[in-house]
């Protein structure tokens, strides 16, 4: 006979871009044990390519998960069900028999399609800015390039599916999938959640149909049960119910920030992103759709940094090579000695300001934009230079939270900060003074798991809605609080020199880009 304090396994596989882990919850959100692969986020065959063969995500996928069971002491019958989170846009073409007929489209890649006059805009709408809208969509839709460029592979694309729907197919035999893992150029109505009605006359924008994308359910909700084939490979019980979660970045949201209108989560990953979650549907930046959230019916209202936390491994990689080796010596991580170096760094480095627009955004910045450091000085070393860019990527998410709540209309009094940045001490100490307010680390790091380990107990029973198991979930880490001199000095900082920053250079880098051809437009 079990009791109400009897423990509740959840199964919740996170496929990132940089790895993918296996990780058992509680039905209190406590972290039980987890498993991380490493895997390689693309390969490139040609310039802005970003490619990756859909049976390698499957295979570490099943690595990740045969390596927890060797590594803990729960036992794949214990658990009561599985969710999965994946990144954002990685797009696979499978044939009739749902074997994939290409690698996969790394949401990173940076290829462009033809455009085409699709008949249905009028002179007012283009005057208004839709015709660039339309065909910025015409351009960067996958499948758009691949009926152009790859047309027999298209002719014989049954199904046309994001790397969620692939791995979902392989654990249950069901090509399935949840509104939560709706992001990108897709025939996708973001405030309805579902596909577009065949009567839309956006379906003009897409190359694919209806007949060629997957079934698609609410997170929370049943999406089959792990095949025979499924359990030989990742060790998990034939039978065990999946539940259908959402993106990373929804789980994470959800997992560290819960369901509460006021509370922001950042997410200080290779994407750095400021996010809010309502049953309101807002567009913070114009015509750019709120996303799915990991819960029915709520929207995440979302701004953010295209290579964010990425260019702390770029600086890692470029600049920190010391660092590397000395920190193999001492059996540490090299962000470690970067952040015990950053320490010791004044708050505002002594005037050096970075701008991080490494690539250029989907919106903002536009395609001209560049990275830049201004305000050099004899006296500023690596660890200055360590040290501006994360305090650039805090006045950049600074910004997203100011448009947020201008846009929402709704005041943000909560901060959660979550992924690999947040680890860093410095990074949270520099965020609450940039941002003057407190802020809290969720209780575990891996907040992306626990989101799609509160959508498994929802659809388990456990809880009866999504708000009840976040509440139950959901839980305080360590808090900053921010320094007042530190926040005097970076409010004059981020009004009287960032955010004039993009504007006085944009001409510069509109420029550079006719001269050099970079961005290529």
């Amino acid at each position: 006979m079990t009791t109400p304090n009897d423990p509740i396994y959840f199964l919740a596989i996170d496929n990132g871009t940089q790895s993918v882990r296996a990780l058992i919850f509680n039905q209190f959100g406590t972290e039980i044990a987890k498993a991380r692969v490493p895997i390689e986020p693309y390969f490139s065959e040609q310039p802005n390519y970003a490619e990756q063969h859909a049976d390698y995500y499957w295979q570490k996928l099943s690595e990740a998960c045969q390596q927890l069971w060797q590594t803990c002491d729960i036992t794949p019958n214990q658990i009561a069900g599985v969710s999965l989170a994946t990144q954002r846009y990685t797009m696979i073409c499978l044939d009739k028999d749902k074997q994939p007929l290409r690698p996969a489209i790394v949401w990173m890649d940076l290829r462009r399609g033809e455009t085409n006059d699709i008949g249905f805009l009028n002179p007012l709408t283009k005057v208004i800015g839709m015709g660039e809208l339309v065909q910025e969509a015409q351009q960067k839709a996958r499948c758009n390039w691949l009926s152009q460029n790859e047309p027999e592979i298209w002719a014989n694309t049954a199904h046309y599916v994001n790397l969620s729907a692939y791995l979902t197919y392989q654990l249950t035999d069901k090509l399935i999938d949840s509104t939560g893992h709706c992001v990108g150029y897709l025939p996708y109505d973001y405030k309805a959640q579902t596909w577009l009605k065949p009567s839309d006359l956006k379906w003009r924008l897409f190359s694919c149909t209806l007949k060629q994308m997957p079934t698609l359910i609410p997170p929370g909700q049943l999406l089959g049960g792990i095949t025979a084939q499924a359990a030989e490979a990742t060790g998990i019980i034939k039978g065990t119910p999946m539940i259908a979660a959402a993106s990373d970045k929804a789980c994470e949201a959800l997992g560290a920030a819960g369901l509460e209108a006021d509370t922001a989560c950042l997410s200080f990953g290779t994407t750095a992103t400021i996010n809010t979650i309502s049953t309101d549907y807002v567009e913070i930046l114009k015509h750019m759709p709120a996303y799915t959230a990991a819960a029915p019916h709520y929207y995440n209202h979302e701004y953010m940094i295209y290579r964010g936390f990425w260019m702390v491994s770029w600086f890692k990689e470029q600049f920190a090579h010391y660092e590397q080796q000395l920190a193999k010596t001492q059996g540490i991580d090299t962000e470690k000695l970067l952040d015990a170096a950053v320490k010791d760094i004044p708050a505002g480095c002594m005037g050096l300001m970075m701008q991080p627009y490494w690539s250029p955004g989907v919106r903002h910045p536009g395609l001209e934009g560049k990275g830049a450091l201004i305000g050099f000085g004899d006296v500023h070393t690596r660890a200055h230079v360590y040290r501006a860019i994360l305090e650039g990527l805090a006045y950049e998410l600074k910004l997203g939270f100011d448009t947020i709540e201008k846009r929402t209309r709704k005041p943000i009094k909560h901060l959660r900060v979550s992924g690999g940045g947040s680890q860093s001490d410095s990074a949270m100490q520099l965020t609450a003074d940039i941002f003057g307010m407190p802020a809290c680390r969720p209780h575990t790091f891996e907040a992306t798991g626990l989101g799609a380990a509160i959508n498994c107990a929802v659809g388990l029973g456990v809880y009866p809605d999504h708000l009840s198991a976040t509440q139950a979930m959901t839980h305080l880490g360590d808090e900053f609080s921010p320094i007042a001199a530190n926040v005097q000095l970076y409010k004059r900082l981020y009004n009287e020199v960032y955010l004039k920053m993009y504007q006085r250079l944009k001409p510069l880098y509109q420029s550079i880009q006719d001269i050099t051809g970079y961005p290529a437009k």
